[in-house]
């Protein structure tokens, strides 16, 4: 059963889906304010919570900071449920990403920049893991993720669907900001070693990069996402303020 041991991640799952809260433990004589506001919230949310002695949360999770709560399994969404949303939508494809870190930071990005949801194949793809929740910082909880049996024939759909498919490498001439955003459009990044596979790399409509000047030949796909995701957000504002 995943769990959070981080304060914000709990604070939001309690504001966003306190149902899929089993219980929660917290520290007793902390004396944190944040901890009072996650006993205040699970009372209002009708979620179970218990004070214990921090050596019991030191051998649940050493990093805990004051309080730990069990979840059930987030559900994943539909692609179709997606679709029917809304126009320009906003996805982010990611292409065998194993790195639970890598997946975490993405989806908190994806969050914050307004992403209509995100996309992974079953295979080979960080699960949803307590490491994953941590990292997005409660962002799991507000964001659609979609599992899809074969990625290549998700793309096939979504083109099928009017939707523009960008994928993200290094070393191309194209540079990130030379496409328009402003339609419905799906990031694609790869895998932290490989990057994006070759058949996935030729189902991209377009495949752009980001300029490196220094000693290394790569960025992980966090921080590509997030300058990508940004590009989205900076064209779509540029728009809505000259309306």
């Amino acid at each position: 059963m995943p769990k959070i041991g981080r304060l914000n991640p709990i604070i939001e799952a309690l504001k966003s889906s306190p149902k899929k809260i089993h219980k929660i433990s917290i520290q007793n004589q902390a004396g944190r304010s944040k901890l009072d506001d996650i006993a205040r919230l699970a009372k209002e949310k009708g979620v179970p919570f218990v004070y214990v002695p921090k050596k019991h949360l030191d051998r649940i999770d050493p990093t805990h900071q004051g309080a730990i709560a069990r979840l059930s399994p987030k559900s994943f969404a539909s692609l179709s449920a997606i679709l029917e949303q809304k126009e320009n939508l906003f996805l982010v494809l990611l292409d065998e990403v194993s790195d639970p870190q890598n997946l975490g930071a993405v989806i908190r990005t994806a969050e914050a920049g307004g992403v209509d949801g995100i996309i992974l194949p079953e295979r080979r793809t960080a699960g949803l893991t307590e490491a994953v929740l941590r990292v997005s910082a409660g962002a799991v909880e507000h964001l659609p993720i979609v599992r899809v049996k074969n990625l290549a024939r998700t793309m096939d759909e979504l083109r099928e669907k009017g939707i523009w498919l960008i994928g993200a490498e290094g070393g191309g001439e194209d540079l990130w900001h030379d496409f328009d955003y402003t339609s419905s459009v799906g990031l694609v990044f790869g895998s932290e070693g490989r990057g994006i596979r070759p058949l996935i790399r030729q189902k991209c409509d377009r495949v752009l990069s980001l300029p490196l000047y220094g000693r290394l030949n790569s960025l992980n796909v966090a921080s590509a996402a997030s300058i990508f995701i940004y590009e989205v957000v900076r064209q779509r504002n540029k728009i809505i303020s000259k309306k």
